[in-house]
């Protein structure tokens, strides 16, 4: 099995944030492969379905982010050998650009840090590059909204990433 995890906020005030483009990611791939988010637990809203043959759980920690760790290690100890993939915005990353990587640090990113500070380094994640404004305060940044038809071809490129990864 591989759990997909999108980080976010789960409060509408946080919806098309560049924080919550984990969110995003994770509910167009639910859209693409017709999975509903039809359950609760976890910590997280979560829908399951399957991928080129493979069973595949979608997930949306309801934590917050810097929180999330709580949900993902919820789920390692239940799916011990199932694949963990989080999606992730990335401020260091120019904005549309997407990175893969089996494992790794935390680096800035809070919800990152909690996840690594439950499970460790070794999970795949997703990184949505969506740069910096550096005439904003990096809170005021990630919390703002992003322009939806800027981001939709990129949330969808994320989602065809994602695809390939777990067919691999």
């Amino acid at each position: 099995m591989v759990i997909v995890v999108g980080l976010g906020n789960p409060d509408e005030k946080y919806q098309h944030t560049y924080h919550n483009i984990g969110f995003d990611v994770v509910n167009a791939l639910a859209e693409k492969l017709g999975i509903s988010f039809d359950k609760k637990k976890y910590k997280a809203v979560v829908g399951e379905g399957m991928l080129n043959g493979q069973k595949i759980m979608l997930v949306k920690p309801q934590t917050y982010m810097n929180l999330s760790g709580e949900c993902v290690v919820m789920l390692k100890e239940k799916f011990k050998d199932a694949r963990i993939f989080v999606v992730v915005d990335d401020i260091d990353l120019p904005k549309g650009n997407i990175r893969y990587r089996q494992h790794g640090s935390a680096g800035t990113h809070n919800g990152l840090r909690s996840i690594v500070s439950y499970i460790g380094e070794d999970f795949e994640r997703l990184k949505v590059g969506i740069g910096r404004d550096i005439s904003m305060g990096l809170a005021d940044y990630v919390l703002s909204k992003y322009d939806e038809t800027v981001f939709k071809p990129i949330i969808a490129k994320a989602v065809d990433e994602i695809c390939v990864r777990i067919s691999e």
